[in-house]
């Protein structure tokens, strides 16, 4: 099945073939990279070769080579797919050879974590690279044909165990994978690449993560539950950042005195993955978190909307300290598009405030009914 699924950045990738530049593909393990690069395999197979860069061997013919010893690698090949790249010592060097000698090549190189494999190539690639980020399933990509009435059916279940290829392949065993993947892939990266000494701090910041979505996340607050300095704590939260694992919005703040200025909100790329960290895979009509629960799904399948079609927008939330406030903005060419995100009634507080303070923006409220206007 996780063949037929066509990810949407593939196009994109490919558009950028045969440009002088590598293509570095970064995303989570167990999101499908290797899948993807063998479709791109697949399509050029007698012209490409694959580099799975988690054998040892393979490892060792791609250290500190020399130009004349990659060539006799490469051979006649064009396309270079060389997977896994950050367990490659000085990769950046030998990547910056491939494309400084062999100009009618191709290399696509990806990593489980910006953290490594950034820090390897941003000196030697610097003006010589694309980069292309793959998360879990978008809603999108499992059903292209957009037919809300299909998406409905099994909406509550994709928010529930998530959109990772191995919980959406074997939705039989969508509990037991989407928990392993949590509690095991998640943090192999973290704690190799990291030096993490206290995995158990790690899981209780997550655990923490989890409960607050929707909410501002104060790094004060957290130090002093987990009983750790500030600045671990902005450390540990900027590493899984970078392991794709959560992500940020930062408040906009423009005209009034009291918008929030410095406090943040913190999402997870995939609610399976926080359903898991909490250990609650109830159904919606009894969660005491369903609130949050769709908040965090709607605006995470935005941001891979965005990014899987190119859209660098800006993205921020709304709150005033009285509590007013919008879910999610995003800044287009200068004009502001919010959103309030409702699962079910409710009062809306903020939105007149909003659109008195910024009358040149527009406003959507998102609730179950027209959820697609935000997700396609």
């Amino acid at each position: 099945m996780v063949n037929t699924i066509k990810r949407t950045i593939q196009s994109r990738l490919e558009d950028k073939f045969f440009k002088g530049k590598v293509i570095i593909l970064y995303g989570p393990r167990q999101v499908g990279k290797t899948t993807l690069v063998k479709e791109i395999q697949k399509k050029n197979l007698s012209n490409s070769i694959y580099f799975n860069c988690d054998e040892p061997d393979i490892r060792e013919k791609l250290e500190s080579k020399t130009s004349t010893f990659l060539k006799e690698l490469i051979g006649d090949k064009k396309i270079i797919i060389i997977d896994e790249a950050q367990r490659v010592k000085n990769i950046g060097i030998t990547l910056k050879l491939i494309i400084d000698n062999f100009k009618d090549v191709q290399v696509i190189a990806t990593g489980s974590s910006s953290f490594d494999l950034a820090n390897k190539t941003t000196e030697s690639l610097t003006g010589r690279k694309y980069e292309f980020y793959l998360y879990p399933f978008s809603i999108e990509e499992l059903n292209p044909e957009k037919n809300k009435i299909e998406i409905d059916r099994t909406i509550e279940n994709r928010m529930i165990y998530g959109l990772y290829p191995e919980v959406i392949i074997k939705s039989a065993e969508a509990e037991e994978n989407i928990k392993l993947i949590a509690k095991s892939y998640l943090y192999k990266d973290i704690l190799q690449y990291q030096n993490i000494k206290n995995p158990n701090i790690l899981e209780k910041l997550l655990q923490s993560l989890a409960l607050q979505v929707g909410n501002e996340v104060s790094y004060n607050e957290l130090s002093n539950f987990l009983d750790i300095d500030k600045k671990t704590v902005a450390n540990y939260i900027e590493i899984l950042k970078k392991a794709f694992v959560i992500f940020e919005l930062k408040p906009f703040s423009r005209n009034l005195r009291n918008e929030l200025r410095k406090l943040r909100k913190i999402y997870f790329f995939d609610n399976g993955v926080r359903t898991a960290l909490i250990n609650n895979f109830n159904s919606l009509d009894r969660r005491n978190d369903a609130g949050q629960f769709w908040e965090n799904f709607i605006i995470s399948e935005r941001v891979k909307i965005n990014s899987n079609h190119g859209n660098d927008y800006n993205m921020y939330f709304w709150r005033t300290h009285d509590k007013k406030e919008i879910d999610y903005l995003e800044e287009k060419n200068g004009k502001l598009y919010g959103y309030k995100i409702k699962l079910g009634s409710g009062r809306l507080s903020g939105v007149k405030l909003f659109l008195d303070t910024y009358p040149d923006s527009e406003l959507k409220v998102i609730k179950k009914d027209n959820y697609n206007e935000l997700i396609f």
